[in-house]
């Protein structure tokens, strides 16, 4: 075995015309003599191999193992540059152990290698373990730097003190940081003159180095940049900063004159009168630019105003207020000027930082004014014409002109108003319907112009509201209709509820007062009226009256002014009561009297119609057999006792004691005269029949039986013809029928509901037909 190991590497600095050198061997496996343990494989130190080697193959290293002779020993190589990624950097002579460069190396992209040796016999067996062979990549200056950015930008203020930081500038380079190769330097290359700023070699940092920047000389700065590698001496690129200095307020505005004229006319407002030019040397638009004016003196009213024009930076003075050229002809204004931003104090002070206005007011014709424009007033409905409404009249402010005033309608829908051309005065030519459309809400609407007489002329328009006054020209009435029913026990039911309506506007309607009319004291003994609400009352009764129709006399009156009272007639019905205290119905009625008259007067309709029935059969058998000597003293027996039993009657009573309805002697003896005291004068009216109806006198009695055929006939076709009341064979309904009635009762015809027996013998007496009722409810 060799002794000692001898490392040989190929120097890149030689010239490759050289005789290429041997490598070195290595014995990676040599084991020293150690008394006593076994000695570890000796760790072979890192090989390296410059980048970029372009004499190839190179060879790099040779490894030998002692335990075999020359030739017997087969020597590989494994690892990232052999059997992987990059394939086929390095190989071996697998006889010789000699390990060959066989690419140029890069040592941006890989800057070492880690390598597994091996050595086996002829066989293929293991000789040694697996060493590592390492081998290292040497940078070399093959990469520039490179700008992070072509361009830097950076903001500065104008007026900035020396060190003001602006910008920094960053590079890089690819080649090893731990070299000179990447040892970075900058340096500013150009700026111009003066030379405001400079960059740190190190950090790339721009700072300001003295004062004097100034954005209204120069507003943007242009530097060059440059880095180099091996600390300045290597290899070099370049790029831009761009530097802007920023404005501040350091140039007060001026205005380019010291006193500015101009014209204004009199009567007018929002109108631009002239400018104001100023100059500022500040940046346009910006806040140090940008001017405000203001008016210190010479205008005590607030007349003008002045606004900035944002393009040209002028001030525009406008008349706010109308000027008047016989109050004042002229306008000596003092303004001042400064910016938006407050002004620099190391700034020097303007030189024209105020001026004079003067502004000439132009007189022109005016138009004449109104002073109440609006004008309301009002007038009462119905006025007739001829009736003063206002006087619209105007004045003219061209006090120093001689001008006359004239009046005319412009608007006047309904042709209502009158207008005096001279005086304005107006008056109403005729009467304003109430129900004209252009009445809105009670108001009319009218306008008015009022014309000078200048050259050329002007107008002037007023509106002209009338209000038409309610005026109280009616008085209230009830609503609905004056008839009501009414329970006749004093203490039950709800009373009559009364309401009032009133055509009358508020506030001539309600609140309504309702009373019973003074003239008449038993209303008020026997009646009572509450007030509910502002339009509403109760009637009610203080005593028990009877029943029937009542005729109540009521005074009703509005709150107008002055009030308007109505006189107005009142039916109201006085009713049974039912248990609730409401009326009672017809047939409810009968049952809660016991037995009802009215009951009685139907059964009596009804037996008169059995009767004029079976006369109408007589007269026809009369007829037929008019020879025949029975039927004569037949008919004349029929005929004597017909005439003490049936009478011509043109209503019917109630009963007995009704003496207003008809007289009961009538049925007694029906061929007797009336008293002459009741023969005279108009026959008194029944309650029950209608107000239009006038009973008819009295027709003399039928003396033979074709008269009396002849007499009934005409009754029927009297009755069926008077539309007033029903025909003859009509179940007639009585509301009354008078007290305490001589005869008895009918009512146990229809129902044995009676207690007592009733006794009918007595119609026996009113001839034969009717014996047979005798006969089926008499006394057996």
């Amino acid at each position: 075995m060799a002794a000692s190991t001898r490392l040989c590497f190929g120097s890149l600095g030689l010239p490759w015309a050289l005789p290429e050198p041997e490598p070195s061997t290595l014995y990676p496996w040599r084991r020293g003599p150690a008394p006593g343990r076994v000695r570890r494989a000796w760790v072979i130190p890192p090989i390296s191999v410059s980048e970029n080697h372009k004499r190839l193959p190179y060879p790099l290293v040779q490894i030998k193992s002692d335990k075999q002779q020359l030739g017997s020993v087969i020597y590989s190589i494994q690892g990232p540059g052999v059997d992987e990624e990059p394939r086929n950097v390095f190989s071996i002579d697998k006889f010789t152990g000699r390990v060959y460069l066989n690419a140029t190396l890069d040592r941006e992209k890989t800057d070492r290698f880690r390598l597994r040796a091996f050595a086996l016999d002829l066989g293929g067996s293991t000789l040694e373990e697996p060493t590592d062979l390492e081998i290292v990549v040497v940078d070399q200056n093959d990469n520039r730097p490179v700008f992070l950015q072509d361009v830097f930008r950076g903001r500065i203020l104008e007026g900035a003190i020396p060190g003001t930081f602006v910008t920094r500038a960053e590079a890089t380079d690819a080649d090893d940081p731990e070299t000179d190769n990447a040892a970075l330097r900058f340096s500013i290359l150009e700026q111009g003159t003066p030379e405001f700023f400079s960059i740190d070699e190190h950090t790339g940092e721009i700072r300001t180095v003295q004062v004097g920047l100034d954005r209204e000389v120069v507003a943007v700065y242009n530097l060059t940049l440059q880095v180099a590698d091996m600390s300045g001496d290597g290899l070099t690129a370049t790029a831009s900063a761009i530097i802007s200095v920023d404005d501040i307020n350091d140039n007060a505005p001026e205005f380019t004159k010291d006193e500015f004229f101009m014209e204004a006319a009199e009567a007018v407002a929002g109108v631009d009168v002239g400018r104001l030019e100023v100059e500022d040397r500040d940046l346009p638009g910006s806040p140090n630019w940008v001017a405000k004016f203001t008016i210190l003196e010479g205008d005590p009213d607030g007349q003008f105003k002045i606004y900035t024009d944002p393009r040209t930076n002028e001030g525009v003075l406008s008349v706010v207020k109308p000027l008047d050229y016989e109050s004042r002809e002229q306008y000596e204004l003092r303004v001042s000027v400064q910016n938006e931003a407050p002004l620099q104090a190391a700034a020097p002070r303007a030189r024209r930082g105020q001026t004079r206005v003067s502004v000439w007011v132009q007189d022109i014709n005016e138009a004449p004014v109104f002073p109440e424009n609006p004008l309301r007033t009002g007038i009462a409905e119905g006025a007739p014409p001829g009736t003063s409404v206002a006087t619209f009249s105007a004045r003219d402010p061209d006090t120093q002109q001689l001008q006359r005033i004239s009046y005319s309608k412009d608007y006047d829908p309904e042709d209502w108003l009158q207008v005096d051309g001279a005086t304005g005065r107006i008056q109403t030519q005729r009467v304003l319907s109430p129900a004209s459309p252009f009445l809105k809400d009670g108001w009319y609407r009218a306008i008015i112009l009022a014309l000078d007489n200048a050259i050329p002329p002007s107008t002037a328009t007023g509106t002209l509201s009338i209000e038409i006054l309610e005026v109280n020209d009616h008085a209230p009435a009830l609503a609905p209709p004056p008839s009501g029913s009414l329970c006749s026990e004093p203490d039950q039911g709800p009373g009559l509820l009364l309401g009032a309506t009133d055509e009358d506007l508020p506030p001539h309607g309600a609140p309504f007062h309702f009373q019973l009319n003074p003239r008449v004291p038993d209303l008020g003994r026997n009646w009572s009226i509450s007030q509910i609400n502002v339009s509403h009352a109760r009637l009610r009764l203080r005593h028990q009256v009877s029943e029937g129709l009542h005729r109540l006399s009521l005074l009703l009156q509005d709150s107008g002014e002055p009030p308007q009272q109505r006189e107005q007639t009142l039916n109201v019905t006085v009713c049974r009561c039912g248990t609730d205290g409401t009326c009672l119905p017809g047939a409810a009625a009968l049952l809660a009297g016991g037995v009802g008259v009215s009951l009685g007067a139907l059964v009596i309709v009804l037996a008169s119609t059995v009767v004029l029935l079976v006369l109408i059969l007589l007269a026809a058998l009369r007829t037929r057999f008019r020879g025949q000597s029975r039927d004569k003293s037949l008919l004349h027996g029929l005929q004597e006792d017909l005439r003490d039993n049936i009478l011509n009657y043109d209503e019917q009573g109630g009963g007995e004691e009704d003496q207003d309805a008809y007289d009961i002697n009538q049925l007694r003896h029906p061929v007797e005269p009336r008293a002459t005291s009741r023969s005279l004068g108009r026959p008194p009216l029944r309650r029950d029949a209608p107000f239009s109806y006038m009973p008819q006198p009295h027709r003399a009695l039928p003396t033979s039986p074709s008269d009396i055929a002849n007499f009934i006939s005409d009754g029927l076709e009297a009755a069926d013809s008077d539309p007033s009341v029903p025909p003859y064979d009509t179940a007639l309904i009585y509301d009354y029928e008078g007290d305490g009635s001589v005869a008895g009762t009918l009512s146990s015809i229809l129902t044995s509901l009676g207690d007592e027996d009733q006794d009918y013998d007595y119609l026996r007496d009113w001839g034969p037909r009717f014996a047979r009722l005798a006969d089926m409810y008499g006394h057996q």
